[in-house]
């Protein structure tokens, strides 16, 4: 169904990148450095998809901007140590984009991350060729705004009618819906599938072969 897309929007850690594990624990030792409360693997599964700060302050509410800078700061520390062993893309990802690469669709890119984490990532995977835009929390406003959808938009002229995002979880729908944009839901990522129907995605996938039929098809 790309042919019916000029650009298609993926989310970053859970539906390209095979990040959560090491997303969940950096998070729970930055918290530990502080003796915080003890966050469970659920919970941030809850925050991914937000900006870093908005992340720390949704688990940890009570928290000033000060301590907040604090914990992102402890969080980049311990992601970055396992950075001799970079993420990979989800199996199957990569041939995905590829045969993307191929047809008229603009491949771009709407995260979380940093776009210091993100140009890190991508060179680490060799990824820097595969997308013709991107956006990240710390450049413009956080998920679910819609506003990191709506420059790609303007970047590329496109109109929201021919634009898809694809994500995992509830903050990409939002955006994408917050947007106007098409939504595909995928259910190897940081929010249960069911949880996406709720946003009304045009299909939602378990596999990602299924996606790669679809977009492809």
């Amino acid at each position: 169904m790309s042919s019916q897309y000029k650009i298609i929007i993926f989310d970053w850690d859970g539906t390209l990148m095979d990040s959560l594990s090491r997303i969940v624990t950096s998070m729970q030792l930055a918290s530990q450095d502080f003796a915080l409360p003890v966050l469970s693997d659920s919970d941030v599964h809850e925050i991914i998809g937000l900006g870093l700060g908005e992340a720390i302050s949704a688990l940890y509410p009570g928290l000033s901007d000060v301590e907040v800078q604090k914990v992102r700061e402890r969080y980049a520390h311990y992601y970055l140590q396992e950075d001799h062993s970079p993420s990979q893309f989800y199996d199957g990802i990569l041939p995905m984009l590829e045969a993307l690469q191929q047809t008229p669709a603009l491949l771009s890119v709407a995260t979380g991350k940093s776009r210091r984490g993100l140009d890190r990532v991508m060179s680490g995977v060799g990824a820097q060729d595969l997308f013709h835009s991107s956006r990240c929390a710390d450049e413009t406003e956080s998920k679910p705004s819609p506003r990191m959808v709506l420059e790609l938009l303007e970047l590329h002229q496109v109109d929201p009618h021919e634009a898809v995002v694809v994500g995992d979880t509830e903050f990409d729908m939002e955006m994408a819906r917050n947007a106007g944009v098409d939504r595909l839901g995928v259910g190897w990522g940081a929010h249960h599938i069911d949880r996406l129907a709720n946003y009304d995605p045009k299909a939602s996938f378990t596999q990602v072969s299924e996606l790669a039929d679809w977009l492809l098809s």
